[in-house]
């Protein structure tokens, strides 16, 4: 079982940056594909990005393309979103996801139900 814990988020204005944290527990972390999704509000959970376990192969939304980095460092049990030119729409609660990985390159794809733990999510405001 991993559990997970997300961290960094808050108020900036468009244009600025944040860099969101997931801290995993448990040494099983290194097994597992990882995923950041948003969910605005009145709105359904959404796909931002995903990392391979092995840190090589990501894949992002089409929305925060050229925007947004996911990385990870499975020494420290952690996966990042760096996001830059931040806008109103990407305003929402962000969570970080594990997924059972097949192979050390490969990656989910963007649906919720392919993730099995879940963070509590982190807050994230842009204002305009």
């Amino acid at each position: 079982q991993v559990q997970l814990v997300e961290s960094g988020g808050g108020l900036v204005t468009t244009g600025g940056s944040l860099r969101l944290s997931c801290t995993a527990s448990g040494r099983t972390f290194m097994y597992y594909a990882m995923g950041w999704f948003r969910q605005a509000p009145g709105k359904e959970r959404e796909f931002v990005a995903s990392v391979s376990r092995g840190g090589g192969p990501t894949n992002y939304a089409d929305s925060v393309k050229d925007r947004f980095t996911i990385s990870r460092d499975n020494a420290e049990r952690t996966v990042s979103l760096q996001m830059n030119n931040l806008k109103p729409e990407d305003t929402g609660v962000y969570y970080c996801a594990a997924a059972t990985s097949y192979g050390i390159n490969w990656l989910p794809g963007s649906g919720v139900r392919e993730y099995r733990y879940w963070g509590q999510g982190t807050q994230v405001t842009v204002s305009s």
